[in-house]
């Protein structure tokens, strides 16, 4: 027996699945790249939304972050890089996502990103959350710990992508002028 299908009736990217992988990014880590890789094979279109929070003083500007990241994806064809305000699941809304895609390091970011996840279904039934396990060795990294040890004075070149490796220093004297 064939099952019918949609073919013909409806716009082929109807049934394009559209993720979104929220988050400051600041900076961009190797472990957010894996995440994104990953994530890129599992949806038709895959958005990194940098949060825009004004109640936090991050390292990088907006702007900057969207371009480091951008820089970082080059060739992942399925990637956009934007940045949003407000509620995520609005965002979501607005850019016709479903997933919103969370990495998972250790047990202790779970109880945060379960809680968010049903924030999220509350708000908004019909966006699910998909949680991807870092890989091990990720699971260590943070944007925390890579500016920490940045400011230090520690090598983080391997666990950042180039073009954070390279802005780091310069955003590094302008934080500390400030």
């Amino acid at each position: 027996m064939t099952l019918p299908t949609a073919a013909g009736l409806l716009p082929d990217d109807i049934f394009m699945k559209t993720a979104i992988y929220p988050g400051s990014f600041d900076p961009i880590t190797n472990g957010h790249l894996d995440v994104i890789e990953r994530a890129a094979k599992l949806f038709d279109h895959l958005i990194i939304a940098v949060a825009n929070n004004s109640e936090k003083r991050p390292l990088f500007p907006t702007e900057e972050r969207v371009r480091l990241i951008e820089e970082s994806v080059v060739g992942l064809a399925s990637v956009e890089v934007t940045s949003f305000r407000g509620l995520l699941v609005n965002f979501a809304s607005e850019r016709g996502a479903l997933v919103v895609v969370r990495g998972l390091r250790a047990v202790t970011d779970f109880e945060y990103e379960f809680q968010m996840a049903l924030m999220n279904r509350t708000l908004r039934d019909e966006v699910e959350t998909v949680f991807l396990a870092a890989r091990e060795e990720y699971t260590y990294l943070s944007s925390r710990i890579i500016k920490e040890v940045a400011r230090l004075g520690g090598d983080v070149s391997g666990m950042v992508p180039p073009p954070v490796a390279l802005a780091l220093p310069a955003a590094l004297g302008r934080a500390s002028a400030s």
